[in-house]
């Protein structure tokens, strides 16, 4: 089998943050390495030479290649398409940033030496970087020469070149160490080439609408910096200046506030009394401003595509190690849910339509709408259909809770969600709520569903408490000692007693109470328990995991089962837990600490750094139910492609596809496509709905 090795160095006045596509549109390649298998590395300067023997390769003898090893082969692919007309099928590439990705490394190739141990001279690597910097893109205004090159730093030019054969040869030592489990599943390659074949897609988006709305937001800024500037007399410059505003409000009103993040001002506006009217107002100017950000908007104007498409929007396995795509450019999965004012359901629905008739006309300010909200609960409707074209779009119901009930054999629950599919029952979170409430589920009001229902549903599934159920239940805006007092006389008198002496404990111990009053702490701790007793299964589900993955640390080689779906096993330096479609779940080099505790590498959650983390039964159970609600998403998105649905996005667990106007495609064949079970899920009960439309927008 002949292997070629590959990558290019190249230029462009568009910075690479653009985006790839964007970027591709106007880069040249500069350099161009390679090497055929076990061969010395070839390095051509294109400047010099006008022509490229990688370029005949690739052009004329792509036959008699098996396999292109690329790292980040999205780049140099699309590089490849604009800069020399070459397409690079996807289906001879193998991609060592992807591969690395998969198996829960990290997709730097500098960090990956680190981690094989792979000799690299760092010094050079160093070079490397500011190399890349001084020949790859304009050099800053001020400076007499606009753009280095192989005449002005011949000395710099050499070493450059240099350093592009040094990344081969990493590339190659690299390619060769990485495991393999993942990135040979035929479904897990069938996938990988469709995501290339989505990002190549891009999706149609509608910049007036992003021009409009950066309009809209800056005017409204401004209004709003005029009356901070006002409220103080000059003092503060403008309302989002977090310490001028934080100084002046102990100065002028004798208050200390901790932090101006939205909870607390909406907070203290919600509960104080005392306040005076210039500052209540102040306070409100102050959360208005920060109300929406232009940067997803801008961030879609630098990155669109000449065409009006925006492209390279998802990262394959870009999530951790669940494998679930990592949002670019955009960042569609991080969306704030929208909201404006008190509105809901239709009412809101019918509020943003609005709001983006209006900003496309210049005249949000006249709709009586708050300009800000609107144009932060506008950000999904920039995503629009084609011409001739409407969006299919669809939302796997519940994946998580489903998935968790299925992988712990959560028999009552499992029975619940089918039964509600059937229309012979009360949705999950009525469910959830009844029980911990000690009512028919059918008596639970809205209010308890979202409350008890929904919040304690997402809090404690992977053995959360207090402090996980103030998380979720601060995201949607609930007051906690309100919601305690109307919980309380419906929770079981043993459980609160049990949750009461907890507390004493807690205080004994001087653990957190995370700053709650004693009566609320105790109720959070009452549903906590409340929701533990109904879900024996899901405990044991923790604990088995948890016992599993130790087992298989202290035996290599030698398979364990957690749950009626989940197989647990050690190779060599690697902790892998099997899920039901066959795809690994990857811990590097994973150990039990000197405290007991299960331990493995990875890339820390907020420093980036690869570390050991430790972790327990209760995450790696969020890890398998992630990882699983995920690949049957994948399954949906592979079969949707195949019955004519042109996959456009991933956003959570949502599809959005194109379809032509007037097809037989739409968004309930979409629906019953991505509820179909894959083979190895029989029982998953599966329910999914969506919308079509001609533009994207938030369902339920």
């Amino acid at each position: 089998m002949t292997t070629l090795y590959l990558d290019l160095e190249t230029y462009c006045d568009r910075p690479i943050q653009h985006g790839t596509h964007a970027y591709a549109e106007q880069a040249e390649i500069i350099i161009a390495a390679w090497a055929l298998g076990d061969m010395p590395v070839e390095v051509e300067d294109i400047t010099a030479n006008g022509s490229s023997q990688l370029s005949y390769i690739l052009g004329f003898a792509a036959e008699d290649i098996d396999r292109v090893v690329i790292h980040n082969s999205a780049f140099d692919r699309t590089v490849l398409r604009h800069a020399w007309r070459i397409n690079l099928p996807v289906e001879k590439i193998e991609d060592t940033m992807v591969i690395a990705m998969q198996h829960s490394l990290p997709g730097g190739l500098e960090k990956l030496c680190d981690i094989f141990n792979i000799p690299v001279d760092q010094a050079k690597s160093k070079e490397g970087k500011r190399l890349i910097q001084l020949f790859c893109k304009p050099r800053p205004k001020r400076q007499k020469i606009r753009r280095a090159t192989r005449e002005t730093h011949p000395e710099e030019w050499a070493k450059f070149i240099e350093y592009a054969r040094l990344d081969i040869e990493a590339m190659r030592a690299v390619y060769k160490k990485l495991p393999r489990w993942n990135s040979e599943l035929p479904t897990e390659r069938r996938l990988w080439e469709l995501d290339q074949k989505i990002n190549d897609r891009g999706v149609a988006v509608d910049t007036e609408l992003a021009e409009a709305a950066v309009r809209a937001v800056e005017r409204e800024r401004g209004v709003l910096t005029e009356r901070a500037q006002e409220l103080t007399a000059g003092e503060v410059s403008s309302a989002t200046k977090r310490d001028e505003l934080l100084r002046f409000i102990l100065a002028a009103h004798d208050m200390v506030l901790p932090d101006l993040r939205a909870s607390t001002i909406e907070k203290l506006l919600k509960d104080a009394t005392d306040l005076s009217d210039d500052l209540r107002e102040l306070l409100t100017v102050r959360l208005r401003a920060s109300t929406a950000s232009v940067a997803k908007y801008k961030a879609l104007l630098r990155s669109v595509s000449s065409d009006g498409r925006l492209r390279g929007m998802l990262q394959f396995c870009g999530a951790g190690r669940t494998g679930r795509w990592a949002g670019r450019l955009m960042q569609l999965q991080n969306l704030p849910r929208p909201a404006i004012a008190d509105l809901r359901d239709e009412a809101l629905a019918a509020a943003i339509e609005l709001a983006i008739i209006a900003m496309k006309a210049d005249a949000l300010d006249l709709t009586g709408l708050p300009v800000m909200e609107a144009a932060s609960a506008a950000i999904r409707g920039t995503i629009v259909a084609a011409i001739r074209m409407l969006l299919a779009v669809a939302d796997l119901s519940n994946i998580e809770g489903r998935m968790l009930a299925w992988l712990a054999g959560e028999t009552w629950k499992l029975k619940a969600f089918a039964d509600y599919d059937r229309g012979k029952g009360s949705d999950l979170y009525k469910v959830t709520a009844g029980r911990m409430l000690g009512k028919p589920p059918e008596e639970i009001t809205k209010l308890e569903r979202q409350e008890i229902g929904k919040v304690t549903e997402l809090a404690m599934g992977y053995e959360g408490g207090v402090g996980a159920f103030i998380t979720f239940a601060t995201a949607f805006g609930i007051d906690l000692d309100d919601l305690a007092r109307r919980a309380r006389p419906n929770l079981s008198s043993s459980v609160l007693g049990e949750a009461s002496a907890i507390w004493d404990w807690t205080k004994k111990k001087r653990r957190t109470t995370y700053g709650l009053e004693k009566e609320t702490w105790i109720v959070i701790e009452a549903i906590k328990r409340t929701w533990r007793q109904a879900h024996e299964a899901t405990q044991q589900l923790w604990k088995d995991l948890d016992k599993a993955a130790r087992r298989a640390i202290d035996t290599g080689g030698k398979t364990f089962t957690a749950g009626p779906h989940l197989r647990v096993r050690r190779d060599g330096a690697w902790l892998r837990i099997i899920l039901p479609s066959g795809r690994s779940l990857c811990y590097p080099s994973p150990k039990i600490t000197d405290k007991g505790e299960i331990s493995y590498m990875g890339v820390h959650q907020y420093t980036r750094k690869w570390t050991r983390i430790k972790t327990y039964g209760g995450k790696l159970v969020e890890n398998v139910t992630q990882a699983a609600a995920r690949d049957v998403l994948a399954e949906g998105m592979l079969l949707a492609e195949e019955h004519g649905f042109r996959v456009v996005l991933s956003v959570h667990d949502e599809l959005l596809t194109e379809v032509p106007v007037g097809s037989n495609l739409n968004d309930e064949v979409l629906a019953e496509i991505m509820a179909t079970n894959p083979s190895w899920a029989t029982g998953l009960p599966l329910a999914a709905a969506g919308f079509t439309s001609d533009r994207y927008k938030k369902e339920g």
